[in-house]
């Protein structure tokens, strides 16, 4: 695993435990601060207070999105740890309430950066295969914020003199360690360091996150990145050792040279005829009905194949398949390349050099005679270090590889082709004469599923049979002209925004933020002091230690999430999770209308409350805000997240302003009840709209999106 992706992910994390804290404290200083203030009869002042933050986050937003694509992830989140600190010392000393809606107001700025940054910032660092897990660390670290503030503010309730000024002025003394570990600690995010060109420090911060020296193909991977949505078309391939390939079925002009890193390690790909399992996918979800998304059934052929593939050893093509063990013997010095090189280096498979962090070449050299070359950024370091086989090419059983065409100096004279390997029951069942490969010597083949579209790496003073391998390689020209609103209307990016801006709908008026916000009133309400009353505890301090409790029982409830996201996806738990959501509303529905003795009537609402809850972070929780981090392009992720997260925001502030209303006019039974509706539409809105994202690289993600658009467009 990747230590260093987990470390800053973990630190940048902090700021949503600090959002955590505060949506715990300000729950239960709001009923100290009507008491002061005398706001019994004024709800519309009280919700003020608690959305204020929510305004601000709002406000924010509306810029945090492309002054990060300008200056950076890590400015943002050190400016939001500020926030944090400043509104904390306002809050403790807080005079009036129009100060402290002031000190409100900045609370929410730190929050708004925190929020929509942060789960951007883990998936542009983190690898694959566990950017889920990792971008769930947010729920995970703001529920102990929550818990943490909850039992703080239950201590401070025992106490006649309780001060919400001390609960809520609390809050500057983490925001202290965030500043400090955000400043001294956190890199900036290495796909934003090459959107501005910056290779060599983008190199680095790589190699410090994925704790090993060769990150070439990630690094080709972030370049290619900078440009989605061009002509792509779906190839399919059959890999072999050299002259070992069955003539069956395939075509035997444009050979294509596949180089390994082991020392005379070469493969022939050669394109299989008729149509690659991918297109006939993307184009059968083109032709489903209008409520399909075509990108549902897209995504959803690659894992099928994951499936199918999950226990097989390819050796033909290390990446698609386990590494031996005993290969580890083998590992000699690896060869690396990086963008800025103008080394001249010979065949990948036979060179070693010194690295020295900056001075390897991009691209191998290939001198066969082949029709087209295929030279695939694989390092030995990459191929050979079982501990880490899920992390190889880029990820999720991807690998990045070139093929020259006939100007290979300019964008456009290389193709990347994204290689998937599919699996033998597929195979068997259309070709019926090959099989993938059970394991290392046995001359078997493996089949390939390509998306192939134009490179955007640019090739300046290249020189001699192989242009690629001279020249200097540096980002396109188009990746330092900034962000336009004009990106948005593409198609693929259209549809991404359809399902971020969506899904982000339907999680807020599912209601949970005005519960958390609310949950020692909704509570109290629901007469949980009955529960509490034979230990001597008042009704609000049981609220705050039943409240505290339910946060708790959510920390396992996350580590379910967080075990299961990379494994079962993110569309498989959002399905499996909002039936038992919507069954918990109607069952705390019915509680509140079904007429039962007081004690049965506050067991079942708070149980109903805590299975909401526990529900909710399994699945709705952290998904929505891990899906709008991977489904954009780099050139515009920071616009579209930003446009994600103050729809997130203006549901918010509507749920938590209308909540007391709502509480006081239909009660809680109507509040949840429309909730239930909601996350009803909610799993047929996934069910039709959202794919699945696990495992897959950033890149090749947007680049699905973008085909399947274009395929829905055409048809």
């Amino acid at each position: 695993m990747a230590k260093g992706a987990v470390y800053v992910a973990i630190v940048a994390a902090i700021g949503n435990m600090l959002q955590g804290w505060d949506n715990a404290t300000i729950a239960g200083a709001v009923l100290y601060i009507k008491k002061e203030f005398h706001l019994e009869t004024q709800p519309t002042i009280e919700g003020l207070i608690v959305a204020m933050s929510l305004i601000g986050a709002t406000v924010i937003t509306t810029f945090s999105g492309s002054v990060s694509d300008a200056i950076g992830r890590r400015p943002m989140l050190v400016i939001s740890s500020v926030f944090y600190f400043v509104s904390g010392l306002v809050m403790c000393w807080s005079p009036n309430v129009y100060v402290l809606l002031v000190a409100r107001l900045l609370d929410g700025f730190g929050i708004g950066l925190a929020v929509t940054l942060v789960p951007l910032y883990i998936s542009e660092t983190a690898p694959s295969d566990i950017r889920g897990l990792l971008n769930t660390l947010p729920q995970f670290t703001g529920s102990i914020g929550m818990c943490l503030a909850y039992t703080m503010v239950f201590f401070m309730s025992l106490k006649s003199d309780a001060s919400w000024r001390m609960m809520l002025g609390v809050l500057s003394i983490p925001s202290i360690a965030y500043f400090l570990l955000a400043v001294f600690f956190l890199p900036e995010s290495p796909r934003w360091l090459v959107s501005k060109g910056k290779m060599d420090e983008a190199k680095i911060v790589l190699q410090a996150l994925r704790g090993k020296e060769d990150v070439s193909g990630e690094m080709a991977l972030l370049v290619e990145g900078l440009e989605v949505g061009g002509e792509t078309s779906v190839e399919e391939y059959v890999i072999n050792a050299d002259n070992e390939l069955s003539e069956d079925h395939v075509e035997e002009k444009d050979q294509i040279k596949l180089y390994g890193a082991e020392e005379g390690q070469s493969w022939v790909a050669k394109p299989v005829r008729g149509q690659s399992s991918l297109f006939v996918a993307s184009r059968q979800g083109s032709m489903a009905s209008n409520m399909m998304n075509p990108m549902v059934t897209l995504f959803g052929s690659v894992h099928e194949k994951q499936n199918d593939i999950g226990s097989m050893r390819s050796m033909i093509f290390p990446n698609f398949g386990s590494i031996l063990h005993e290969q580890n013997q083998q590992q000699n010095k690896p060869d690396n390349w990086d963008v800025e090189s103008n080394q001249d280096k010979e065949n990948l498979s036979g060179d070693e050099s010194d690295d020295n962090n900056l001075k390897s070449p991009l691209l191998s050299r290939n001198s066969t005679g082949v029709d087209k070359d295929m030279i695939a950024p694989i390092s030995k370091s990459s191929m050979l270090q079982s501990e880490t086989t899920n992390a190889m090419g880029i990820g999720g059983g991807w690998q990045l590889a070139y093929r020259k065409t006939d100007d290979g100096k300019k964008a456009g004279g290389l193709k990347r082709i994204y290689l998937h390997q599919e699996g033998g029951a597929a195979i068997e069942s259309r070709r019926g004469s090959i099989a993938s490969l059970p394991g290392a010597g046995d001359g078997d083949a493996v089949r390939a599923s390509a998306l192939v579209s134009r490179s955007v790496l640019c090739l300046d003073d290249a020189t001699g049979q192989n242009p690629i391998q001279g020249g200097v390689i540096k980002p396109p020209p188009s990746s330092k002209q900034g962000t336009s609103w004009a990106d948005l209307a593409e198609p693929g990016i259209k549809q991404a925004l359809i399902v971020g801006v969506g899904i982000q709908i339907l999680q807020q008026f599912s209601g949970i933020n005005g519960v958390l916000y609310y949950t020692p009133q909704i509570l109290e309400q629901a007469g949980v002091g009955l529960l509490l009353a034979n230990m001597g505890i008042g009704s609000e301090s049981a609220s705050f230690l039943i409240s505290g409790v339910t946060t708790l029982l959510m920390l396992p409830s996350i580590g379910v999430a967080m075990k299961l996201i990379d494994i079962a996806g993110r569309r498989a738990l959002l399905l499996g999770t909002l039936p038992i959501l919507i069954l918990s509303l109607i069952v705390l529905v019915l509680s509140n209308t079904i007429h039962m003795g007081s004690v049965t009537h506050a067991v079942v609402s708070t149980i109903s409350v805590v299975v909401y809850f526990c529900t909710f972070v399994m699945g709705y929780g952290p998904i929505p805000n891990t899906l709008c981090s991977e489904i954009f392009p780099t050139r515009v992720r920071g616009l579209c997240i930003a446009i994600c997260a103050l729809t997130f925001w203006v549901g918010d502030i509507i749920v938590t302003y209308t909540l007391p209303v709502l509480l006081t006019t239909i009660g809680l039974a109507g509040a949840f009840g429309i909730y239930a509706v909601v996350c009803t539409i909610s799993w047929f809105f996934v069910y039709f709209r959202v794919p699945e994202t696990k495992g897959m690289p950033l890149e090749v993600i947007t680049e699905f999106f973008a085909m399947g658009a274009a395929n829905k467009k055409a048809n």
